[in-house]
């Protein structure tokens, strides 16, 4: 269907704005991470991580600093590469749990992203929520959190549950309870709540 409105540099009403360039960028390039890493200093001994990253070459770091700009926080990083690379790779990056919470996940509510890593996105979103109340401070939590992580990006292994920590049964007191709903069954949303008791 052909548009009645003027071609031309001045006109902006059919061109995407910068909200659908950067869910463009993050289906191609981004990734939503969580992994559960062993600290002594936490009190089952493991953290949870969280991080929405966008990785590029050195010399696109101009579209991670747009992003910078337009979610006005995480950061750019140089990003370690092994083996022989001619150009530094980048990553901008969004730890911090409150940004994640006010800004990245209420853009990507806003605005879907269009490719496979909506799935990512949503167990993303997930685990945050379930740590907001702190329901992975537990062991039951930390194990279901844990489970998430398989079914993300690589879908590796998870660490923690092949540790000795993991393997052993759960207390008593440590009750697991699931709630699955949304459009995608049990991959899409769901909200997951821990019971102790």
């Amino acid at each position: 269907m052909r548009s009645e409105n003027p071609s031309g540099a001045d006109n902006q009403q059919e061109r995407p704005g910068i909200e659908q360039w950067i869910v463009g960028f993050v289906d191609g390039e981004g990734c939503f991470s969580i992994s559960v890493v062993r600290n002594p200093g936490c009190r089952l001994g493991w953290q949870v991580q969280h991080e929405f990253s966008v990785t590029q070459a050195a010399s696109s770091k101009s579209a991670l600093d747009l992003l910078v700009e337009e979610f006005q926080c995480g950061r750019v990083i140089e990003n370690p590469r092994t083996g022989d690379h001619h150009e530094l790779l980048l990553r901008f990056s969004v730890k911090r749990r409150a940004d994640l919470v006010t800004t990245v996940i209420p853009f990507f509510e806003e605005h879907p992203l269009r490719t496979a890593k909506l799935l990512d996105f949503e167990r993303f979103v997930v685990v945050l929520r379930v740590m907001q109340n702190g329901e992975h401070l537990t062991e039951a939590g930390l194990r279901w959190v844990a489970r998430q992580t398989e079914l993300m990006n690589r879908r590796q292994r998870s660490r923690y549950l092949e540790s000795s920590e993991a393997i052993r049964q759960p207390s008593p007191t440590d009750k697991e309870t699931k709630i699955w709903s949304g459009p995608h069954g049990d991959v899409g949303s769901f909200r997951a709540k821990f019971l102790v008791g």
